[in-house]
């Protein structure tokens, strides 16, 4: 069943999207008064959705962000206002545009790691009053699941699901269910009118304690501190040399073949090699969405062990990608980065 409404209000932040935009002549576009859109929205649910939702108080960014422009600063900034904020709510919902939702999701479950109540993404496929919207269902669900105490942890409500915000991808660009957790199963569900939370499928408050935020500065690595690079096949040493020769690069995600196969060939390890021997690091993780690499298992992946890449077991591009961010904002010694990387920090790896 529903837990009851808590004692304080809930948190919900809007920082922009499709859900608070309004049809214009040129497209839809950022609209404004959204605490009164979205109360109205609310109030039109039928009865099941909309009944009894609990209290919460609205905090709207001055600046609606377009999430595909948003940016490692936009993470320290969300982070920065939860953590600034959380102890006078019960949960907290971000209302956020979809096309960049996992990567704010994974970034803030790292920096708010410990966090002892729901933090919630959520958005929406079309506006708030746009006929048949997903808007105000999405944000009703997640307001529910935001008031159970249960749940401690990052997570992102979509299409009637809670999937765990360091395992889920965007996965369709217009369908309601667009987004996907592909390895790892949902933390709940929405059955009839309550937000069923799944046993045994959180964070583990034994494992947690005290809340013990991260909240670094990520300015520094917007300057192309961390790369994105997806093999090819005829990939060559002089491409990937490109990207992992420029002195701003801190560290990089290589987005490998299967299990953790690369070309066997000798100059493209060595560039590799020679990234990872100046520090740089070096993650991989599969191109295939499902199942995690295991470097090792191919002859054609013993070159990465050997050059010092690191696994990404199962990870998604973007809890990989945010987690290098995120360690390498922090003055840390390269074999503790490497350790941190490689030990699961809030579930985002097996």
């Amino acid at each position: 069943m529903t837990d009851p409404a808590p004692s304080r209000p809930l948190l919900v932040i809007y920082t922009g999207g499709t859900l608070g935009m309004r049809e214009t002549p040129e497209g839809l576009a950022p609209g404004g008064d959204i605490a009164e859109r979205l109360a109205h929205a609310l109030e039109q649910l039928p009865p099941g959705p909309g009944a009894g939702l609990p209290p919460y108080r609205l905090l709207a960014f001055d600046a609606p962000i377009d999430s595909s422009a948003a940016t490692p600063r936009d993470w320290s900034r969300l982070a920065g206002v939860i953590a600034a904020r959380y102890r006078d709510h019960a949960g907290i919902v971000v209302l956020h545009g979809t096309d960049t939702l996992a990567w704010s999701a994974a970034s803030l479950a790292y920096q708010l790691q410990g966090i002892d109540r729901p933090v919630v993404l959520t958005g929406a496929m079309q506006p708030l009053e746009a006929p048949g919207s997903d808007a105000a269902e999405n944000v009703a669900l997640a307001l529910r699941f935001a008031a159970n105490p249960a749940l401690q942890e990052v997570a992102i409500v979509f299409d009637g699901r809670l999937l765990r915000g360091v395992r889920a991808r965007k996965w369709h660009t217009h369908d309601a269910a667009a987004f996907t957790s592909p390895n790892y199963p949902l933390l709940g569900e929405r059955v009839g009118s309550d937000a069923v939370l799944y046993p045994g499928r959180g964070l583990q408050r034994q494992q947690r304690g005290a809340p013990r935020f991260e909240l670094p500065d990520y300015a520094p690595l917007c300057d192309g501190g961390v790369a994105r690079i997806a093999l090819w096949p005829g990939i060559t040493a002089r491409q990937l040399a490109a990207w992992l020769d420029d002195s701003h690069l801190k560290g990089a995600l290589l987005e490998v073949w299967g299990g953790g196969n690369i070309p066997e060939d000798p100059a493209l390890l060595g560039v590799l090699a020679r990234a990872s021997g100046e520090g740089k690091l070096l993650v991989a993780i599969s191109q295939c969405p499902h199942g995690a690499i295991s470097p090792g298992d191919y002859a054609a992946g013993q070159g990465l062990k050997a050059a010092g890449v690191i696994s990404g077991d199962a990870m998604t591009p973007e809890a990989a990608l945010t987690k290098l961010v995120h360690l390498l904002a922090q003055p840390l010694a390269d074999a503790e980065r490497r350790r941190r990387f490689l030990s699961p920090l809030v579930g985002e790896r097996l």
